[in-house]
């Protein structure tokens, strides 16, 4: 396909990266970038250890840039953007030194010490966890810190800006607020140059010409002018928001759907302010296992480090990919079927042509065609097959895998062997502790007397040949339905509900292993031991 044919495929495309490329690259045919570059933006909060919600902003917006780059020759940037100049409001719930952390309140996240003792702050601390897992991934970023950025001079036309402009911003915000909150708002924060805090106080006195305020200092009663640049004012949210669109020529920025309102607020802001508010997708919010809303401050729900002990990463991009208008719970339990189906659309990916592929999943999670191989085998079964062998290190699935496929080995399957690492890990933590084995009924038992009689007598079967019999045994004995037969096998030999397509499990965990496991359900064994 040559590149005109690309563009027109991705001109037609219904993945939403695309949809969202093509709003964006309307925007551009309207008014072209005045710095010659397309700035995307996203936005962390470093009050918190970072979680899966702020990657999943990151890799959304990097996989809408990546599209952008199919039908658009205009040059992109991708500012990650840590507000670590934000006052610290509330101690985290998941980090240790808690009571030390309760001393420095209302400090910049800069200025307060790292409850961990590794960094120079506890936002330099966040910041560092957040790179690490962006360069991890591979992102293509430019990291700006809030802190940094207000210290060096780089926004301060755009605060003074934002102080020409301060009766018109109010007019935006005071409509927004409760009564008693209005009486003292500003879009300015001062910096108390007494006690280092960020303060919210009402502003008395404001000189445009020199670019200052001036507050009540509240202990000393004094009138305190501090200039808006510099590092010596920090905005409000909102308004720092638009002036960051401002400031940093912004063209795109997603948001969680709990922002909207707050994304019209700030893109009325930077209108006031002289520039074109950027494009934005909003997207559903992440729930943890009880439905309710992720946060950094409670850390509920997973961390990304959590997801990575249990999956490879692009599992995780896939869970961000998938309808990211819909609300999807984050828990645990959500990590096996998003690793095989990351598998299955790896796999139909080298089999569909350049226009089909642009609808894959895993065409936007490796921007573009992959070089990785799946997995020969599902991540589920190699669950199962951790579970029947109580495996202890991934050495142990590997002795059934080689059997099974005689020509395969960690080094030249690295995706099997990522992933056996992975089930038994999973396995270990979540399956093992619920396992539940129990006895067979009389008539699950003369079923299961009739497999072990077909598993001993049977020669190299296929799965699919021991498939076939496992269904005609169950066919062949009083069960309501053929669910409640293999329900039997599970919750008898693997000690769950729910499990794997027997022929493949037992085809992988050998037809004599299985039917040691049967004889010895039937002899009532403790098969958890």
């Amino acid at each position: 396909m040559n590149g005109d044919e690309a563009r027109n495929a991705a001109l037609e495309s219904k993945a939403w990266p695309f949809q969202e490329a093509r709003r964006l690259a309307e925007r551009l045919d309207a008014r072209p970038p005045a710095g010659g570059e397309v700035i995307f933006e996203t936005g962390y909060g470093p009050s918190g250890l970072p979680h899966i919600g702020t990657f999943g902003e990151v890799a959304r917006t990097s996989m809408v840039r990546h599209a952008f780059h199919q039908i658009s020759d205009l040059p992109t940037r991708l500012i990650a953007f840590s507000d670590d100049m934000d006052g610290f409001r509330s101690v985290p719930e998941n980090v240790p030194n808690r009571d030390m952390l309760q001393e420095h309140l209302g400090r910049p996240l800069t200025r307060v010490p790292d409850p961990f003792g590794t960094h120079e702050s506890f936002g330099h601390h966040n910041n560092e966890q957040l790179r690490r897992f962006l360069d991890g991934f591979g992102f293509d970023y430019e990291f700006v810190s809030s802190t940094e950025t207000y210290a060096s001079g780089r926004f301060d036309a755009a605060l003074r800006r934002m102080l020409e402009c301060y009766d018109e911003v109010m007019g935006v915000m005071l409509p927004t607020l409760r009564e008693e909150r209005r009486r003292t708002y500003s879009p300015f924060f001062p910096v108390c140059p007494r006690t280092g805090r960020v303060l919210q106080v009402r502003i008395e006195e404001r000189d445009v010409d020199a670019g200052t305020v001036g507050y009540r200092d509240e202990e000393t009663g004094r009138l305190v002018e501090v200039p808006v640049t510099g590092g010596a004012c920090k905005l409000q949210w909102k308004p720092d928001w638009a002036m960051r669109w401002h400031a940093l020529a912004v063209d795109y920025e997603m948001s969680g759907k709990d922002l909207i309102e707050s994304v019209r607020q700030s893109a009325r802001i930077c209108s006031i302010l002289g520039s074109r508010p950027p494009e934005g997708f909003n997207y559903e919010l992440f729930l943890d296992e009880n439905g309710e809303k992720i946060s950094k401050s409670r850390g509920n729900g997973l961390t990304i480090d959590e997801w990575l002990r249990y999956a490879q990463p692009e599992s995780l991009s896939l869970y961000m990919f998938q309808s990211p208008r819909r609300a999807k719970r984050l828990y645990f339990d959500v990590i096996p079927r998003a690793v095989d189906e990351y598998m299955s659309h790896l796999e139909k990916l080298a089999e569909l042509d350049d226009v089909q592929a642009l609808e894959n999943p895993a065409w936007h999670i490796h921007g573009g065609r992959a070089n990785a191989r799946p997995s020969p085998i599902s991540f589920a079964l190699l669950m199962n097959l951790a579970a029947a062998a109580n495996a202890e290190d991934k050495a142990v699935l590997w002795g059934f895998i080689q059997r099974y496929l005689p020509d395969a080995s960690p080094a030249g399957e690295p995706q099997l062997d990522q992933l056996a690492g992975h089930a038994v890990a999973y396995y270990q933590d979540f399956v093992k502790p619920e396992k539940r084995y129990r006895a067979p009924e009389a008539h699950e038992r003369a079923a299961m007397e009739d497999l072990l009689a077909w598993l001993d007598a049977a020669d190299a079967p296929t799965a699919e040949d021991i498939q076939h019999e496992v269904y005609e045994i169950g066919k062949r004995h009083p069960f309501d339905n053929l669910r409640d037969w293999f329900r039997a096998l599970y919750e008898v030999l693997l000690g769950q509900s729910q499990g794997p397509r027997m022929g493949s499990f037992i085809a992988l965990y050998g037809v004599a292993e299985t039917a040691s496991l049967v004889r010895r359900a039937l002899a009532g064994e403790d098969l958890a031991a």
